[in-house]
């Protein structure tokens, strides 16, 4: 296959990808603050309905693992426009769905299709300038922080005010309107991979085995999204049962966390310009600090707004600025293989944040709030343990 001259990244063409990946993030997240109305209307448990943020998780973990490499194989524009109307027909599907046992596949499949993004950080890395790709990673990613949070606040209000089914037409309004925006705007990236997919996926395994620093950033950012899941999905079910809200108001107070959590996104552009100044290794062991921090603020305040808001902004800076030091690494080891090495990446992410989900859902359900604590507590305490081991093991290789 030819590779042709690829396009310049202009500022027009950044900021198309930075609003499309914050956008079509949040699809993933929209069911967060919503989880408490939708276990009253199917009248189930909180930790069955939890499973519907489990199985989007896990569903963008596959959809990274399988779908993304292709970006480093076939035109990425266009399969950025078909995955576009698989998200479209799935967050109808789920508006739609009268049964909730439908809720949990069609949640995989929001997942599974909504890894557009995963494509838009590494291709706005592979066409940045090298001094320039910590700037515009943080940028995108940044976006991609926003929609992550900013997707709770708007459907904490909706859920409120119209019910959780009118969020998921909203969004799949939004995606048609993405799709005609990329579909007119968005410049063709043409590959630079020639093998089979075959050869595409085996070449996984050879970049995982042979590079020390992708294996070490994809533990990080499995342990750090872990820790950050672990608060997110039981917020709601907290706010319910330990502050004596109506499911409305709980969806509604879940989703205005968001806007705290906004700090996180925030110091994620700001972190992806001062990277280049310092060591990452001394950055990214404040930032696990800052992460095992935070749950000692939300073990001592955790039953009231302050400590959750404190918290809240901790956990958020130090899980999001951990991510982005760890993006920033692997694209500048292997920038021939960006969509490959995020694939790896990213698919340890999201595996890391269904099993903070799922243990978080379930301690919640047994040990009520300290046992979301302990858990979330003990995945930042394993991820400060790793990282400083890895840095031990590096000092005396050389």
């Amino acid at each position: 296959m030819e590779i042709k001259n690829q396009p310049k990244l202009t500022n027009s063409i950044l900021w198309l990808m930075t609003i499309s990946t914050g956008l079509v993030v949040a699809n993933n997240y929209y069911n967060q603050p919503l989880l408490g109305l939708m276990a009253k209307d199917f009248n189930v448990k909180e930790s069955q309905i939890s499973a519907i943020t489990m199985c989007t998780q896990i569903g963008y973990a596959f959809g990274l693992f399988f779908f993304i490499p292709l970006g480093d194989r076939f035109k990425r524009k266009k399969l950025i426009l078909i995955d576009f109307i698989f998200v479209i027909m799935s967050l109808l599907a789920m508006a739609v769905s009268k049964s909730v046992v439908l809720l949990f596949p069609i949640s995989f499949v929001i997942g599974f299709t909504s890894v557009i993004p995963q494509l838009f950080v590494p291709m706005a890395a592979s066409l940045a300038q090298p001094e320039e790709r910590p700037k515009v990673v943080g940028i995108v990613m940044g976006g991609l922080l926003v929609g992550i949070l900013g997707s709770r606040v708007l459907s904490g209000y909706v859920g409120d005010v119209w019910g959780w089914r009118t969020m998921y037409y909203i969004a799949a309004i939004i995606m048609i309107i993405l799709f005609v925006l990329i579909y007119f705007k968005l410049p063709e990236v043409y590959p630079k991979f020639k093998g089979t997919y075959k050869q595409l996926m085996k070449s996984l395994f050879e970049l995982f085995k042979k590079d020390p620093d992708l294996r070490m950033a994809s533990l990080r950012g499995a342990l750090a999204f872990g820790s950050l899941s672990a608060f997110w999905t039981p917020l709601v079910f907290h706010l319910e049962k330990n502050f004596q809200l109506s499911n409305g108001a709980a969806s509604n107070i879940s989703g205005k966390f968001g806007l705290v959590g906004a700090c996180g996104a925030i110091v994620a552009v700001f972190i992806g310009k001062v990277i280049p100044k310092y060591n990452k290794k001394t950055l990214l062991t404040l930032f696990s600090a800052l992460t095992l921090l935070s749950w000692f603020i939300f073990y001592w305040g955790g039953f009231s707004y302050l400590g959750l808001i404190v918290g809240v902004i901790l956990v958020d800076i130090g899980v999001q600025a951990t991510h982005i030091t760890n993006q920033s690494i692997i694209f500048s080891s292997n920038p021939e293989a960006s969509n490959r090495v995020n694939t790896i990446y990213m698919t340890s992410y999201f595996i890391g944040g269904s099993i903070g989900t799922a243990l978080a859902a379930n301690a919640f359900q047994y040990y009520n709030w300290f046992g979301v604590v302990f858990t979330g507590g003990f995945i930042a305490l394993l991820l400060m343990i790793f990282h400083l081991y890895h840095i031990k093991s590096q000092k005396q290789v050389s």
